[in-house]
């Protein structure tokens, strides 16, 4: 994008130039010959007056005098009827620059010069004019940049915040350009991302709705089923075994299609780097909370790789940081390390605050529930995306408040591009 909006504007200072710069040219060039005709035709109107003042006196015309009034390197001739032709200069050579005055007696007055340095002052002039269209295109290049790289990084910025918002970062961003359009565009992704956002987080609810009240009557049919297994009458025994078996059927069905929904929703996630991840977002964050006189702890074990969606851990991680920002005190730390079992990784996020109320606490992730007199929406929002990678948020310690996102250990198998690290060996 920058590189077109450069190429546009040097071509229009480029067309401008030209269509300035080549009749500016052509002028400068005729400009100088006429000054330098004008000049000579003036030297030579002179001494036609002289010599006609002479010749109506009876006096000899003395050539030596008007030798003041001849440029140097130029060449005069008096010509008339009765006179003697007389000469004063230097040939000029070929095409020379000649200006003719009558004079009296059908005489004439010739006054020329070479035109080697009228040439010489035209080539000077000229390549001063190019010289100035080089320096107007060269200001405008430097102009055009500067506007191609105000224009293009906010465009690159928009860009970058919409394919964010397509990975599932749904955090708003308060930056601003100062151009109304693209601040329009900006309030309609955080306005997206905001829907997106209750989006995602009630079709998360609805599925786990679903699936409750779909489990508790299947259950509680099965169990109605089994005594009728029991019946002492054939012909029951028989239905209720077929439909048992039809609702073993339906629980399985059930099972595949929240298996499917699941990795439907887990579609975007791949192995990632938190080596690489969490020091970007820790840096993010780290100057927010200098500005409150508070400190950043960073601490990653060594080779840990997660399975999840760049855009969500991101947003996830936000807005525990956020959290921790808003509701906590002293040094926020941010640490990742394997968890119990060598599927799991844990990041975890804490500060050292007084913590999570006892009567906050069975409530925190609830949506629109908030103690601290924010809106509720970020920590409800964040365990919906982390479920949507398929792992889970928790409040693993109240005081000082904890917060612990559990994720899946990616296996070679998913992404076949990535170099996986290599597990320690004991030698």
């Amino acid at each position: 994008m920058r590189r077109r909006i450069l190429m546009a504007i040097l071509l229009a200072v480029l067309v401008t130039a030209a269509v300035l710069g080549i009749p500016l040219g052509v002028t400068a060039w005729r400009l100088v010959e006429n000054l330098n005709r004008e000049s000579l035709a003036e030297r030579a109107r002179v001494i036609a007056a002289t010599v006609d003042t002479q010749v109506a006196n009876g006096d000899d015309i003395d050539i030596q005098q008007f030798r003041v009034g001849v440029p140097h390197g130029g060449f005069l001739e008096v010509r008339g009827d009765g006179l003697i032709e007389k000469h004063l200069g230097v040939n000029p050579g070929p095409d020379p620059v000649v200006e003719i005055v009558p004079t009296a007696r059908h005489g004439e007055v010739i006054l020329s010069i070479p035109r080697g340095p009228v040439r010489t002052k035209q080539t000077q002039v000229t390549l001063l004019v190019v010289l100035l269209v080089v320096l107007s295109v060269g200001t405008g290049a430097v102009v055009a940049t500067v506007t191609a790289r105000r224009l293009a990084k906010p465009l690159r910025h928009v860009a970058d915040r919409a394919s964010r918002l397509g990975g599932g970062d749904f955090r708003p961003d308060p930056g601003r350009y100062r151009v109304a359009e693209l601040d329009m565009v900006a309030e309609a992704l955080d306005t997206s991302a905001s829907a997106l956002a209750q989006l995602v987080q009630r079709e998360r609810q609805l599925v786990g709705d679903v699936s409750h009240q779909l489990r508790s009557r299947l259950t509680a049919l099965q169990l109605r089923l089994e005594p009728l297994t029991m019946h002492g009458d054939p012909d029951v025994v028989e239905e209720s075994r077929a439909a048992q078996e039809q609702a073993d059927r339906l629980a399985e069905a059930l099972d595949e299609l929240l298996a499917a929904a699941r990795a439907a929703r887990e579609v975007d996630a791949e192995p990632v780097d938190l080596h690489a991840t969490l020091p970007q977002v820790a840096e993010e964050w780290r100057q927010l909370l200098r500005v409150e006189g508070r400190n950043l702890r960073l601490k990653i074990a060594d080779g840990l790789m997660a399975r999840a969606t760049p855009g969500r851990l991101r947003e996830v991680i936000g807005v525990l940081l956020d959290n921790a920002l808003r509701h906590g005190a002293g040094t926020v730390t941010l640490a990742a390390r394997r968890g119990e079992s060598d599927a799991t990784v844990v990041i975890e996020v804490g500060d050292t605050g007084s913590g999570v109320p006892d009567e906050l606490a069975p409530h925190i992730f609830e949506r629109g529930f908030s103690g601290g007199g924010s809106t509720g929406v970020g920590l409800a929002l964040a365990r919906a995306l982390v479920e949507a990678d398929g792992g889970r948020l928790e409040l693993s310690n109240k005081r000082p408040a904890i917060f612990s996102l559990f994720l899946k250990v990616p296996r070679p198998d998913d992404v076949g591009e990535v170099r996986w690290p290599a597990e320690p060996v004991p030698r």
